[in-house]
Parts: C-alpha cells; structure tokens; sequence
C-alpha cells in the first residue's frame, strides 16, 4: 500500500528540497545593501502620511461582502449553465432545475433590490 504513495513523498520532497535550495542560494548570493529609502513604506510613489492603522468607512466593506455575494452567485450559475441541456433533457428533473434556478435567482433579486433600495450601492 505504500508502493503507491511513494511518488506523491518523493515529489513532496523534491519541491521541498529545491525551494530550500533556492532560499539558500539567494542568500548566499544576493547582494545585501540595504539603506532607508529601500525599507522605507511604497505607497503609490508617496511617502506614507498616515498610520496604517486608519479606519475604514464600513461602505467599503459593504460593497466588499456584496462582491463576494454575487461572485458567489456566479460560481453556483457556471455549473448549472453547464448541465443545462441535459436537465432539459430528462423529464423527470426538467421543470425541477427550472424552478431551483427560478427560487436562486428570486433570492439574489430580492436581495439585490433591497440593497439598492437601502443606498448601499451609492459612494458619496
């Protein structure tokens, strides 16, 4: 049984061995001159003239989870786009993939409305 596992360690142990071998070598040969304006924060060509610690408008997270929802939204479509024709191939699941997608969609809608009804689309 673990004649069959072997070459999964192996491979493990060869990406492991020339990542560290990598690691080491650039260690040993990189240059090593660092200076302030090196280490200093890049922000769009600026210095920093805030803490990075600064709050954000909780908007922003908003339109981030909204994001999130509707790419989730896409990840459940593609795949029922995909088998489409073979639902509507079988008679006996037909209408019940039809009105699965209908009750999917009607949520998001519904959601959809209610966000755009509550402003949380809007950026002053």
């Amino acid at each position: 049984m673990l004649q069959n596992y072997f070459p999964v360690l192996v491979f493990i142990a060869v990406g492991l061995a020339v990542a560290v071998i990598m690691i080491i070598a650039g260690r040993i040969l990189g240059r090593h001159n660092p200076d302030t304006q090196k280490l200093s924060a890049y922000e769009c060509g600026f210095e920093p003239f805030e803490d990075a610690r600064v709050k954000f408008d909780v908007r922003y997270y908003l339109i981030c989870i909204l994001f999130i929802l509707f790419d989730i939204e896409i990840a459940f479509l593609i795949p029922w786009a995909s088998i489409v024709k073979e639902i509507a191939a079988n008679p006996l699941i037909r209408l019940f993939g039809f009105f699965e997608m209908l009750v999917f969609l009607g949520v998001l809608i519904v959601g959809y409305i209610y966000v755009r009804k509550r402003g949380a689309l809007e950026w002053e």
